[in-house]
């Protein structure tokens, strides 16, 4: 079986003001389809960087991003976004919840958005239920707890049933009992619907929910050893 996210020689610079900032130095590496992946590594190691080049929703300096088989480098702007549309759900630290809508609009504004005209109504009562969220589906964001926040966030990027589900340090701001909901979802989600899950995290018991641990530190991919802190109980790449 070919991979179905690769990373290939990627390389990322930011300018700061005069100076050139490296954020990614070669980095390569193959994600099957089915796999939980997780990225760790310490603050300015590249792993947001990472995320959001796989994600399409920036460009590398040099080095391609393939999914699926399409080369996020070769598409056009409106190309990446019906990519991300039809095949990647993403997840943030930060909820981004419009703040008008209920949390059930929350939720089924992705499937507005995706345009594929498959909204499978048992699918959206099975997760929501599933994130014990049942209750809380006619609640604005201001009238829910960080926790339910993030997890209705978790519902609107898996209820589309995406490929890939990218989800940049998810549990940051949530404490261990809605940690380990939004852990469990996306595990299941994995498990049952066979979708890729690639997950950057600072937090070793998160990690361990991936099949395999990729470490970061100043830009390259290093082996376990090279990070003290996570070299206990991990699986290397």
């Amino acid at each position: 079986m070919g991979a179905f996210i690769e990373a290939i020689d990627l390389y990322k610079t930011y300018r700061v003001g005069k100076i050139d900032v490296p954020a990614l130095r070669g980095i390569s590496f193959s994600v099957q389809k089915g796999e939980f992946v997780t990225v760790v590594g310490p603050s300015g190691s590249g792993k947001s960087t990472l995320f959001y080049l796989l994600g399409g929703l920036t460009r590398a300096d040099s080095g391609k991003v393939i999914l699926d088989g399409d080369d996020f480098s070769a598409l056009s702007d409106a190309e990446r976004t019906r990519m991300r549309k039809r095949k990647i759900g993403f997840v943030f630290q930060k909820f981004n919840l419009l703040p008008t809508l209920d949390a059930r609009s929350n939720i089924a504004i992705a499937q507005e958005i995706s345009g594929n005209g498959d909204r499978d109504s048992g699918f959206f009562l099975r997760i929501t239920e599933l994130l014990g969220l049942g209750k809380r589906l006619n609640h604005r964001p201001s009238e829910l707890s960080g926790g339910e926040q993030q997890r209705v966030a978790l519902a609107r990027a898996l209820v589309n049933k995406p490929a890939v589900v990218l989800a940049d340090e998810p549990t940051g701001n949530l404490d261990t009992e809605n940690s380990n909901i939004v852990l469990r979802m996306l595990r299941q989600s994995n498990q049952e619907l066979g979708q890729t899950v690639l997950m950057i995290t600072h937090n070793p018991e998160a990690a361990r929910y991936g099949d395999r641990i990729i470490h970061m530190r100043d830009g390259h991919i290093v082996k376990p050893e090279q990070d003290p802190q996570w070299a206990v109980g991990v699986k290397p790449i």
